[in-house]
């Protein structure tokens, strides 16, 4: 999802539309994490995230602080949010080996 997101709005409320933005990003990722993966038994969806207030002074950011930028964003007075998220496919991370550190545990 490549956006320009309105932050202002003659008949809402400022707050209102910063909500409304953020609960299109919140469906747009619900629905992205709801699509099959090739393997899912050892993948998940993560996703590649840009914010700012043009596509051209869009800086990466973290998934986990996307929300966290657009209302920093919002804060310094832009009146418009470009907002890029674009999901892949990651691997999920090894698992540690649990069954070794309960038998060290009990061997104590």
């Amino acid at each position: 999802m490549k956006k320009v997101f309105k932050l202002t709005d003659e008949k809402k409320h400022p707050d209102r539309v910063l909500e409304a933005v953020k609960h299109e990003i919140r469906k747009y990722v619900k629905r992205e994490k709801k699509k099959e993966l090739p393997d899912s038994n050892r993948m998940y969806w993560d996703f590649d995230c840009k914010a700012g207030e043009s596509a051209q002074n869009a800086q990466t950011v973290p998934f986990e602080e996307l929300i966290k930028a657009i209302e920093g964003i919002k804060q310094s007075g832009a009146e418009e949010v470009y907002v890029e998220i674009i999901a892949r496919a990651e691997m999920k991370p090894p698992k540690a080996p649990q069954d070794e550190e309960v038998s060290e545990t009990a061997a104590e």
